[in-house]
């Protein structure tokens, strides 16, 4: 393989691939974490939320799927080949959810605007993946284990789907697969949904998108001569690994996440084009920039403490059914209702 492309250039490609595809939904699918939040609290629109649902019950069919046919080790996947410290999935979502509300994006939406021409967002991306390093083998990294361990022990979890499978006595890929169709079919339930199939269409391309990723990067770790993770798409020390990549190249080596995150900004670059929506934006105001720097940082503590971002554990760690993955997506909800609640309303009682 090496004759023609690297391990490592490879699985940056197929991270580009499924980047370009969730670029391509956030600009012209706004398919967005903060925005269907926001949609759901203050609009009381559903809509952009239920597309996680699509999102997830399409990436967990795959992701089974893939794994039925013999093209995917369940357990050679991040989230299920390390411990889970449920601790640590609460703190972690609480401050990404948090950092979200302030920053007024998260990672992933925060790439789609750069893609848009925002340069506010661009700042939320640097001062974001240094933090996530920062966290994760930086100065803060000593913190981080003394409060909650190393999650990358080797400890295998298991997944809600083993409960289910050992419930039917059936296998784990079909009790998987039967969650994820369980997920699509309540989620299609919406008739208001029904009605509005670019929701239904952009949520699948988000999940596919997921899926691609660790059909990608297990094909070339079964066939590849070098040791390649099997992961797919999380937008938090990606961020970081690409900045470092950017500035070390020459002695360093690219790969997934790297990928990943050049190809949401080019797949927000195209769809921006597609819709006319493309314009250069500054930020105008200090407290703005000042706030939005302070929900960067949070981000990345929070994604690197829970092993992922909205993204990672929202979807990619939905994908395969991981106990954190609930857990934490729950907790970037409180979070970010908090966050939203202190810029819109503030805290004082109403009268």
């Amino acid at each position: 393989m090496d004759d023609v492309i690297s391990d490592a250039g490879l699985v940056a490609l197929v991270g580009m691939f499924g980047g370009i595809l969730l670029g391509l939904a956030a600009r012209i699918g706004r398919f967005c974490t903060l925005g269907a939040i926001e949609d759901l609290y203050y609009g009381e629109n559903p809509l952009r939320l239920r597309m996680w649902g699509i999102a997830i019950g399409v990436s967990v069919i795959g992701t089974f799927g893939l794994s039925f046919a013999g093209l995917l080790d369940l357990q050679q996947t991040l989230y299920l080949s390390r411990s889970w410290n449920p601790l640590a999935s609460i703190f972690g979502g609480l401050a990404f959810g948090y950092g979200m509300a302030l920053a007024g994006n998260c990672g992933y939406g925060a790439l789609a605007r750069v893609g848009g021409g925002d340069l506010r967002s661009l700042m939320i991306v640097l001062v974001m993946g240094i933090f996530a390093y920062m966290t994760l083998g930086g100065p803060l990294s000593t913190l981080r284990l003394s409060l909650f361990g190393n999650t990358e022990q080797e400890q295998q979890v298991t997944t809600f789907a083993y409960g289910l499978a050992q419930a039917l006595g059936t296998s784990v890929e079909l009790a998987g697969m039967a969650i994820g169709l369980g997920i699509l079919c309540l989620t299609l339930l919406s008739s208001t949904l029904r009605r509005e199939p670019s929701y239904v269409l952009w949520g699948a391309v988000a999940g596919v998108a997921t899926v691609t990723g660790w059909a990608g990067t297990q094909w070339v770790a079964s066939n590849g001569f070098d040791a390649t993770n099997v992961v797919t798409h999380t937008f938090s020390a990606p961020i970081g690994e690409t900045m470092l990549y950017a500035m070390t190249s020459s002695g360093n080596s690219i790969s997934f996440g790297t990928g990943s995150v050049v190809g949401v900004i080019l797949g927000a670059f195209l769809g921006s084009r597609i819709k006319g929506h493309f314009r250069w934006e500054a930020c105008d105001d200090a407290r703005e920039l000042r706030r939005q720097i302070l929900g960067a940082a949070l981000m990345g503590i929070g994604a690197v403490v829970a092993v992922g971002c909205s993204v990672g554990q929202g979807l990619s760690a939905f994908s395969v059914l991981a106990f954190s993955a609930p857990v934490t997506l729950a907790c970037i909800l409180v979070g970010a209702a908090v966050g939203l609640r202190q810029l819109i309303v503030g805290f004082s009682p109403s009268i």
